[in-house]
């Protein structure tokens, strides 16, 4: 099935405790049908010293969301949207389906 949701997209989260703040998608697990939003969903790991972190301790990182709780941002108004598909010429394109404004081309 093609991607809704593909990395470098403008989100907005719908549900969980960062309801309605928006980032970018910065990785995509398509098998668990999760994302990672940069900035977003944070969580607090314990992590023991090793050679990258000599350091260790408490690092913040973020944590995937469902992707069924984010939506596309709409180019034109910012606001949630639907994506959809469709031929422009010979090529099949993701749109808005609140504006129809194509998204990435």
């Amino acid at each position: 099935m093609a991607a809704k949701i593909k990395k470098g997209d403008r989100v907005v989260l719908l549900a969980g405790k960062d309801k309605g703040r928006q980032g970018n998608v910065t990785r995509v697990f398509p098998t668990e049908n999760r994302v990672l939003v940069e900035g977003v969903n944070m969580v607090q790991r314990h992590t023991r010293p090793s050679q990258t972190n000599p350091q260790g301790g408490i690092v913040n990182k973020e944590a995937p969301v469902h992707v069924s709780n984010v939506a596309h941002v709409d180019p034109k108004s910012g606001e949630p949207t639907r994506v959809g598909f469709r031929m422009d010429g010979d090529k099949k394109v993701r749109f808005a389906k609140k504006s129809g404004e194509v998204i990435n081309g």
